[in-house]
């Protein structure tokens, strides 16, 4: 069963996006670099999320955690959707890789499989 990992909202501006976030909602920001960094919930609660640089994928995505990208990016394209972009690694243990959906939406998925295939 998948549940929802985090958010991703891509910016133009880092320090302005983060300014927005922290004034309208009330995010703390863990800067991971120059292009990116954490969107965080002051209290603990709810879902975190990553503020980048704009990239290839233009628009906010919700990002799931799931058992193995392949056996889901596998369901999704029977079910109508594609994968987008080869699997990435995160890390050492950790992997993502962007899915487009049956309606044309674009989805982040990771899971902990090791290194990107």
């Amino acid at each position: 069963m998948a549940k929802m990992e985090n958010f991703e909202i891509p910016a133009d501006d880092i320090e302005r996006a983060r300014a927005f976030y922290r004034s309208v909602l009330g995010f703390e920001y863990e800067p991971w670099g120059d292009e990116m960094g954490m969107l965080r919930q002051p209290d603990g609660d709810g879902v975190d999320g990553d503020l980048h640089v704009r990239g290839p994928v233009p628009h906010p995505t919700v990002v799931f955690t799931v058992e193995s990208i392949e056996d889901t990016v596998a369901a999704a394209v029977a079910a109508g959707g594609e994968q987008v972009g080869d699997i990435q690694p995160l890390g050492e243990a950790t992997r993502w890789v962007y899915l487009r959906d049956s309606e044309g939406n674009v989805i982040g998925l990771f899971d902990e499989g090791g290194t990107a295939a």
